[in-house]
């Protein structure tokens, strides 16, 4: 069959009255547990997956992938508003989208953002349809050194996040992967970094280590404000929600930069939408034309880190559908809800279940529609949210973090972990340090580290295995052409900066 053909069938199943309703639920349900800090798609889609068995496949797989990407929306409305990402794909959008916030451009981020996510996921969802096998035969085609050589591109782009300074970023990287590091050691079950407190053998939960470092850190830095900074209310009103034209315009190519990278991210089983938006946000400081702008509000790090991370929400569908090598644990979920129906993941999927494959698909297109009608017209009701005086808002969002940390874990010990952390981060926004690479290391040292020592085994201990192989020398040149342009790019600026002063 053509791709018309299936478009046509995907949509008559897409389109039924049970398969949208349940759609509208997947995409709604996604949408506020973005918004809720500590809770995440993971936990939506695991407690939910139960209930799902009673539903018929398709009309589950849409309400579990409507949670799924419909996170990626409303996770960024945390980020800009409060500091507090609701993902941690959307821990990005803080970095920028809360000086927007700050500075009375909250709904223009909103809104932008809204705009970034349609369009990364209507590319996602384009290219799942168009290049659905070939993308696959790609991804599967790498091994462990490629996958260690692309996540160490991955940690040196993150370097670029830092405020000008490269030993600074790459500082929080390592503290990122040593941390990341604590815990049982996957191979041999030694404790590492664990200090005899069992609570430590599982290692940091990824959810904690956020929230403090985002969330509570910025509580402290707020409530040491001797006087609370007074927010103009001209700002809160329509018309100064939409993006100007400035805006606009710097807009277009970090969007369709990220929704690019967040595509291939996306289908690359290991990856997914947090290291696409990390490595989306890098890209776009090294390119810009005036780098000081990122992390005092610049739009173009808050739309393309969001385009990529949706971009790569459709196309992590491409391994799990297609081949059924899940990406990540949500892709897990995914994976369990058609065995558990009977269905078998894999190629034989877009022949034997045409359907369900091509309902699932267009159910995406109409869930993304869904996403922008709930979405925008609620901007200005959550723009008001930073109306709330501080000393009302501020315990409340405390208590909510340590509500929802322990509810992913049931764990006491997760609340200290948050207050540590919240203390970390405040410590090092005192210092100047910034904190978004420390996240990436984290999420990155583990999965480079496993690879690592994957790569190792099968090459019986030759490094060279990491360069005789094409794909992964590339990779690894590639890397060093980066590293070096960011060390020759922090030289000049300090020459200049040195040469002004005299």
């Amino acid at each position: 069959m053509d791709l018309f053909t299936n478009i046509q069938i995907g949509l008559s199943n897409a389109l039924t009255a049970t398969n949208f309703f349940y759609c509208l639920v997947g995409v709604t349900l996604g949408t506020v547990v973005g918004m809720i800090p500590g809770i995440g798609s993971i936990a939506a889609i695991s407690m939910l997956l139960p209930i799902t068995f009673h539903i018929e496949p398709t009309a589950a797989l849409i309400m579990l992938a409507g949670i799924w990407y419909g996170t990626s929306y409303g996770g960024s409305t945390a980020s800009i508003l409060l500091n507090l990402p609701g993902t941690t794909a959307s821990a990005v959008a803080c970095i920028d989208g809360y000086p927007m916030a700050k500075n009375g451009r909250a709904g223009a981020a909103l809104l932008m953002t809204t705009a970034a996510s349609f369009i990364g996921g209507s590319i996602g969802i384009l290219l799942l349809m168009l290049f659905s096998p070939m993308v696959a035969e790609i991804g599967l085609g790498l091994g462990s050194p490629e996958y260690f050589s692309l996540m160490v591109l991955g940690l040196i782009a993150a370097t670029g996040i830092s405020d000008g300074s490269f030993l600074k970023g790459f500082a929080m990287v390592m503290v990122g992967i040593i941390v990341g590091g604590i815990g049982l050691d996957m191979y041999t079950a030694v404790g590492r970094y664990t200090f005899n407190i069992p609570e430590l053998s599982d290692g940091i939960s990824l959810v904690a280590l956020a929230m403090g470092l985002f969330g509570v850190s910025e509580i402290i830095a707020s409530a040491r404000q001797s006087q609370m900074t007074l927010i103009d209310k001209s700002n809160f009103k329509w018309k100064a929600i939409f993006p100007s034209t400035q805006e606009r315009k710097e807009s277009w190519l970090p969007i369709f930069r990220g929704a690019g990278l967040g595509s291939i991210m996306g289908a690359l089983p290991g990856t997914g939408s947090s290291i696409a938006s990390f490595m989306s946000y890098a890209i776009e400081k090294r390119v810009a034309k005036d780098p000081s702008r990122f992390g005092k509000g610049a739009i173009e790090g808050v739309v393309a880190p969001e385009a990529a991370n949706n971009a790569a929400d459709q196309t992590a569908f491409i391994p799990t559908l297609s081949l059924g090598i899940p990406g990540s644990a949500t892709m897990a979920l995914m994976l369990a809800a058609l065995i558990m129906h009977g269905i078998t993941p894999g190629p034989q999927l877009m022949t034997q279940e045409p359907d369900l494959f091509w309902g699932v698909v267009m159910s995406f297109w109409i869930g993304n529609i869904l996403l922008v009608i709930l979405n925008a017209p609620m901007i200005g009701v959550w723009v008001k949210v930073l109306l709330i005086p501080y000393h009302l808002l501020y315990p409340s969002i405390l208590v909510f973090i340590c509500i929802g940390v322990y509810t992913a874990t049931y764990n006491i010990f997760e609340i200290w972990v948050v207050i540590a952390f919240g203390v970390l981060g405040y410590t090092l926004r005192i210092l100047h340090f910034p904190v978004a690479p420390l996240l990436l290391g984290f999420v990155l040292g583990p999965l480079m580290e496993n690879h690592f020592r994957r790569s190792m085994l099968i090459s019986r201990g030759d490094l060279m295995t990491f360069i005789e192989r094409p794909i992964s020398g590339t990779i690894l040149a590639i890397t060093a052409f980066l590293l070096l342009w960011i060390i020759f790019s922090g030289y000049r600026n300090w020459r200049i900066r040195i040469a002004a002063q005299w």
